[in-house]
């Protein structure tokens, strides 16, 4: 189950929050509470840790370590038992100042299982447990190939990642007659079909034994792509993976965002995509029925007032103080709320043309 973008906005937040901080000695705490934990057993514990804390040779390190497991104690009250997905407690000294003191505590409820527990003092934060959970459930092998050159790529996301490059030493049409024409022949077949034995080989190495593989989609020029498939002995485990074969005239980084935006209807329901379909729309009503969108703080927040947004769209590129009165009123009225990253043009765009706000309305405002 993908998070939403709302939420996942919200925990890349906190991690990168908390991944900012550093103490000056190991006193900086993490409580992982587990689904299923009993919440009560987790307090008693800590209280048990509080008491060992005292024995902390540093009075600096062991007033800070103490006053933070209070802090997530008195927050533990506020809970009669453990949320459905666990809990994740922080705390520690976050002053920058040496010899003083200001203890913060997060509480934080993941949207995906939390299946560790941890109790533990350091000089940072333990957060792989939460990264876990932004990272994508589901990911797209990518080839685009012809006879002289082959990359392979990685959709996960909303991210495209080059993989790898190669070249096949195929040369070119020359013009020959005869006897040396049909060697010619020969030797530039055999040399394409060891390069496609090869691109094939490495995709192995590659995808064969990725867990969160969904598919694979391979582009590239007529008949290039199927003789590949036909000759390049590719693992029959992920020739069934193949999902999408395109017609494909370059093979680069932009041959690989044409491949994925080719099979938008194969991969329709995957990140990138949907978030792709989001500002295409708003594009399209504000060029089609400009009365029905909105851009910019000032007119989106009068649409939201009206109770007027259908879809919210918040660029990714601004900061959190300056959405979260937006994302309030949107849940206020039922607006979808929809977080658009400027990994791709789309959202490039979206951000240069509206400073980062825009949201197609359910009616004109005028």
């Amino acid at each position: 189950m993908e998070i939403e973008a709302k939420e996942r906005k919200k925990l890349e937040e906190l991690v990168s929050l908390l991944e900012s901080i550093r103490g000056k000695h190991t006193e900086l705490v993490t409580v992982l509470i587990p689904v299923g934990t009993n919440i009560f057993t987790v307090t008693r514990q800590l209280e048990a840790e509080k008491s060992t804390s005292e024995n902390i040779k540093s009075k600096q390190t062991r007033t800070a370590v103490t006053s933070a497991i209070e802090l997530i104690i008195r927050k533990l009250k506020d809970y009669r038992q453990t949320p459905p997905n666990g809990l994740a407690l922080y705390a520690g000294n976050i002053s920058k100042n040496e010899g003083t003191q200001d203890i913060k505590v997060w509480a934080y409820e993941p949207p995906k299982p939390l299946n560790v527990r941890i109790y533990r003092c350091d000089k940072t934060f333990v957060l792989e447990p939460l990264k876990e959970m932004l990272e994508a459930e589901e990911t797209y092998g990518l080839l685009v190939i012809d006879r002289q050159q082959a990359m392979i790529g990685l959709l996960e996301g909303k991210r495209i990642m080059v993989i790898s490059k190669h070249t096949s030493g195929v040369p070119g049409k020359i013009k020959a007659g005869g006897q040396s024409s049909a060697r010619f022949a020969r030797i530039t077949e055999g040399l394409a079909k060891e390069f496609y034995r090869r691109i094939a080989e490495d995709m192995k190495k590659v995808f064969y034994d990725m867990p969160k593989l969904k598919g694979i989609l391979i582009g590239g020029p007529i008949p290039t792509k199927e003789d590949f498939l036909e000759e390049g002995e590719l693992a029959t485990k992920l020739k069934e993976k193949v999902i999408a074969i395109k017609d494909i005239g370059y093979v680069d980084e932009h041959g690989l965002e044409l491949l994925v935006e080719d099979s938008q209807q194969e991969i329709s329901q995957q990140e990138l995509i949907k978030e792709k379909n989001i500002v295409l729309r708003f594009f399209s009503t504000l060029g089609k029925t400009p009365e029905k969108a909105a851009y910019g703080f000032e007119r989106v927040k009068l649409a939201l007032e009206r109770g007027a947004v259908d879809t919210l769209l918040i660029s990714k590129k601004l900061l959190p103080e300056e959405t979260m009165e937006f994302e309030q009123a949107a849940e206020k009225i039922g607006a979808e709320i929809a977080i658009i990253s400027t990994e791709h043009q789309d959202g490039e765009q979206f951000y240069n043309l509206t400073k980062g706000i825009g949201a197609v309305l359910r009616f004109a405002l005028e």
